[in-house]
């Protein structure tokens, strides 16, 4: 059973996801600067750069954002396509001076721009609609082949009849939903789609067109599913507007929305504040006396997995597995706790035996499996994965690690491909989800 909780002060809203009584997520959004992702701009391409397949757009923040060409609507018309189509070449899709409606995806980190698609997708409570999609998915929480089925089918006919052009993905709160309400959220994502054009039409360059919803309506709309038994709200003015949101778009759900009056702090009370500061420290204790230690950098995060003062009471092999084991339950809620994506290694503990290898692996994965961020990059629309890098690197990956790079192709069962970068130094990489 889950809980939301949302606590409010003068410069900031928090909001937590409680799991069976542990933190699960942490979201926060600043009176002064609220998050950019999802946020809609009319941007300009200030720059091209063949070398890259990719163009910096100027969206009016302090640096330029970055788009790569595979984030960018095909031009190809969808019946043309025969298989996976390939990456267009960046000089044919945008130009210097152009005018673009892009959507962030990323926010900006240290030195880096927000990464940007225009690829645009505008969530409602049921449904998320992609106006140069297509097609129709269903949430990965929804995970009967018969349901999902039926929804594909539901959502097609809906689409059909409506007369709307793009694709859909159906939400796991879709799961009990009747069909007049999916409609009722077809219609309105086609009137708010409408609104954007045309706002993105009048806007000057480099403004921002649309904002996704503030952060409580936005816990609503996202998280709030029958599993969660309440939303407790330690401000009545914040719990009075999320009642009048739940109230327009989710009426059985008002009852569930509490105003927490209690005398200790509400994220104290939960344990939630304890949880942040072991999210803002480097190294993070295992229960068993192990520890891991997370670095993150512009470019990738590493995990580094220690027994530290746990000796175990079997073999040496038996203690790495257990901590191993617990290790990558505590790494799958930093990983959401501290919102953390891109390249991401975990050095787990060496292991000899093959089997529990296997284990580490599938328990890894199913840790994992309830990331929003790990679902959206496991989705079926990643064709490829493109590797920029230096020319020795490239070099190297093809030549002398060509065994060990074919089983990483095989192991994330999509293709890689190898671009060198003459601009690139020799420590410089990035990959790209094509």
């Amino acid at each position: 059973m889950r809980e939301i909780l949302v606590n409010v002060t003068p410069r900031e809203t928090r909001a937590a996801l409680i799991e069976n009584g542990g933190t699960q997520d942490v979201y926060v959004e600043r009176a002064g600067r609220r998050g950019i992702v999802g946020n809609l701009y009319k941007g300009r391409v200030s720059r091209v750069l063949p070398g890259m397949q990719a163009a910096f757009i100027d969206i009016g923040l302090e640096r330029t954002a970055f788009l790569h060409a595979s984030d960018i609507a095909s031009a190809v018309p969808p019946e043309a396509e025969e298989g996976p189509p390939p990456v267009e070449d960046i000089a044919g899709l945008v130009m210097p001076g152009q005018d673009i409606l892009v959507q962030v995806l990323k926010e900006p980190l240290g030195t880096k721009g927000a990464r940007l698609t225009t690829l645009v997708s505008l969530p409602s409570r049921f449904l998320v609609y992609m106006p140069f999609g297509r097609g129709v998915g269903v949430s990965a929480r929804i995970d009967d082949e018969g349901t999902r089925e039926h929804f594909r089918a539901l959502v097609r006919e809906l689409a059909a009849t409506s007369g709307g052009q793009g694709g859909y993905i159906v939400r796991t709160a879709a799961h009990r939903a009747p069909l007049e309400a999916l409609r009722a959220d077809m219609l309105y994502l086609a009137r708010l789609w409408e609104q954007v054009r045309q706002e993105s039409r009048r806007a000057a360059t480099a403004t921002r067109v649309h904002s996704d919803l503030p952060l409580g309506a936005r816990m609503l709309r996202d998280e709030l599913g029958p599993d969660v038994r309440r939303v407790l709200v330690d401000s009545a003015e914040e719990g009075e507007r999320m009642r009048q949101f739940a109230a327009a778009f989710m009426p059985e759900a008002v009852e569930r929305i509490e105003y927490y009056t209690g005398p200790r702090p509400l994220f104290e009370l939960y344990g939630v504040e304890e949880e942040i500061a072991r999210a803002l420290d480097r190294k993070v204790q295992l229960k068993s006396g192990g520890h891991i230690v997370i670095d993150q950098t512009e470019s990738m995060t590493t995990v580094d997995v220690n027994t530290g003062g746990y000796v175990g009471t079997r073999s040496a092999e038996d203690t790495v597995y257990r901590t191993n084991l617990e290790a990558v339950l505590t790494i799958a809620r930093q990983l959401r706790l501290r919102n953390l994506g891109g390249i991401i290694i975990i050095d787990f503990i060496d292991m000899q035996d093959a089997a529990h290898r296997e284990q580490l692996l599938a328990a890894l994965q199913e840790a994992l499996a309830a990331d929003r961020a790990q679902r959206q990059g496991a989705q079926p629309q990643v064709r490829e994965l493109l590797i920029l890098a230096h020319a020795e690197v490239v070099e190297r990956l093809l030549d002398e690690e060509a065994p060990v790079f074919a089983d990483l192709e095989q192991r994330v069962r999509k293709p890689i491909r190898l671009q060198s970068e003459a601009l690139y130094s020799i420590e410089q990489f990035d990959v790209v989800l094509a």
